[in-house]
């Protein structure tokens, strides 16, 4: 008997950035892969523009305000743009596959920056008409752009996610990654319930397409805050990054105070004094400073200058430099910056001696695409002294927690996502904030205790005698699971410790050069 035919299977879908991505493979040739992120998030954003001005169109209507569809106050007034016929998603794909639909596109661009001021110098300037690109394979990608539902996701930091596929996808192929590392938006999460930004001054000092700012205003949102309360404040290096996070924000209504400039040379907010910092600084970031540079910088006072090896250390005193009196910062760094020697560790004793450091929590590895390296949370605060504050009309009472530091390690939780990734899904979330909290407040519901490889609260005394080292392992008790080494820590040491070698060689080449020419001989 003949075998009876097997149903096939479904072919698992893809995600929306890997569609993406191979779409926009089909323009190789014409277009190298990491100009990619930028042929496709204009396209987004005129997606996005396009989706929410048909979105309020239609509410106007169902309310019988149909006179007033064309009436632009009625739209900038819920924060959509309003898009003449030419600007409109719609008419894009009306002529996708006409001769002329590049410059369709840069029209619709230039048209719509020169409309809205909160955009200006965020989009590109007749970039889709000099690509070169073939327009068959071009409808192709409008196509699949088309299938977003961004009305839905908006939510979701559509630009932030694509921004960060691609960046992984060619920074491993091309060597280009340069430490650059989109914050996936449950780290963001995470940050923001921990630290609470109900109101005040956020900044971010790197702050890439401005997810931190996305993910923060949804949380203020979520609690029933008033986005009005919070004034943004940023500053990015990469000028097309910087536009990215000019389009992100522009497109959500967020009101923002974005420059652009190198943060450790040419200092945008240096006179801001922020309530709530959140920060994704580059990993490990190297000759970021001449050895004659910022070495009076009003930055480092109080304490040694960073080394010029690595930056670690120079984004920790410039976030602490912002904090205002009672300010809060929550930031990402690699995990090496918890060990390091040499000035590194002069800095971090100090820090300790201080009380700066408030928290230390080591997060799983894979919650990057571009990275899948575990990295650590820092939370720093300028006022860890018991007092009563008032957030989004609660009064929290914050018992006196001088000279402690709560260290956690999360490294065993998270859920897998899209396979090869973790998420820190809102279960996880809570779990931890809840125990950062309980730790913190007074009359808490919960009472905190040391938990066995997740939590342990230590105090300055312990802390300085195990060398200020801030490695949570050292202090969490571990019974069920061994400590394997952390790869980038033990890196980190031996980097330092082959740097010293490396200058004390070179000393004493010097000095040896110098006593063969009081000799009278050349080396």
């Amino acid at each position: 008997m003949p075998k009876t035919k097997q149903p096939s299977k479904p072919k698992p879908s893809k995600s929306m950035e890997a569609a993406l991505w191979e779409s926009c493979n089909k323009l190789r040739g014409a277009v190298e892969p990491a100009e990619y992120k930028h042929v496709v998030l204009s396209l987004i954003f005129l997606k996005y523009a396009g989706d929410r001005f048909e979105q309020r169109r239609q509410e106007l209507e169902e309310q019988g305000l149909s006179e007033y569809i064309d009436t632009v106050e009625f739209y900038t007034a819920e924060n959509v743009f309003y898009l003449p016929e030419g600007c409109r998603w719609s008419f894009i794909m009306q002529n996708a596959k006409q001769p002329n639909v590049f410059q369709i596109i840069d029209d619709a661009l230039t048209s719509i920056e020169k409309k809205n001021k909160q955009l200006s110098g965020a989009l590109p300037s007749n970039y889709y008409s000099n690509l070169g690109l073939d327009r068959t394979k071009f409808a192709s990608l409008l196509d699949e752009i088309n299938k977003l539902d961004t009305v839905r996701d908006s939510e979701n930091d559509l630009i932030g996610r694509v921004y960060e596929y691609f960046l992984g996808k060619f920074a491993i192929a091309e060597g280009k990654g340069k430490g650059e590392y989109y914050t996936p938006k449950s780290v963001v999460n995470l940050i923001a319930e921990m630290i609470e930004p109900y109101d005040g001054k956020i900044y971010d000092p790197c702050c890439g397409s401005g997810g931190m700012f996305v993910q923060s205003m949804k949380f203020v949102r979520a609690h029933h805050g008033n986005q009005k309360n919070i004034s943004v404040y940023g500053q990015e290096n990469t000028n097309t990054t910087f536009k990215l996070a000019r389009m992100n924000l522009a497109i959500r209504g967020i009101s923002a105070d974005i420059r652009q400039g190198d943060t450790f040379h040419n200092d945008q907010h240096r006179d801001l004094k922020a309530d709530y910092i959140m920060a994704n600084p580059p990993f490990n970031q190297k000759a970021w400073r001449d050895d004659n540079q910022l070495t009076d910088d009003s930055r480092w006072r109080g304490y040694d200058i960073p080394p010029t090896s690595n930056a670690n250390y120079g984004w920790i005193l410039n976030i602490l430099s912002k904090l205002s009196t009672n300010g809060v910062a929550g930031f990402l760094l690699s995990n090496g910056a918890l060990s390091a020697d040499g000035t590194e560790l002069s800095i971090r004793r100090k820090l300790i001696e201080n009380d700066k450091v408030e928290a230390i929590i080591i997060l799983p590895r894979n919650l990057f695409y571009s990275t899948d390296i575990s990295v650590t949370l820092w939370i720093l605060n300028n006022n860890k002294k018991a007092r009563v504050v008032t957030k989004n009309g609660v009064e929290i009472h914050y018992r006196d927690r001088e000279g402690e530091i709560l260290f956690m390690d999360l490294r065993q939780m998270g859920i897998p996502f899209e396979k090869k990734y973790v998420e820190l899904d809102q279960a996880t979330r809570v779990t931890v904030t809840r125990t950062y909290h309980c730790w913190q407040q007074e009359g808490h519901e919960q009472t905190y205790k040391d938990t066995p490889e997740y939590c342990y609260s230590a105090n300055r005394e312990e802390i300085m005698q195990k060398g200020c080292s801030l490695v949570p392992s050292k202090y969490i008790e571990f019974i069920n699971r061994d400590e394997q080494i952390d790869f980038d820590t033990k890196m980190c040491q031996l980097q330092t410790e082959l740097r010293d070698l490396l200058q004390q060689e070179e000393e004493s080449t010097k000095e040896l050069k110098g006593l063969f020419e009081k000799l009278g001989y050349d080396l």
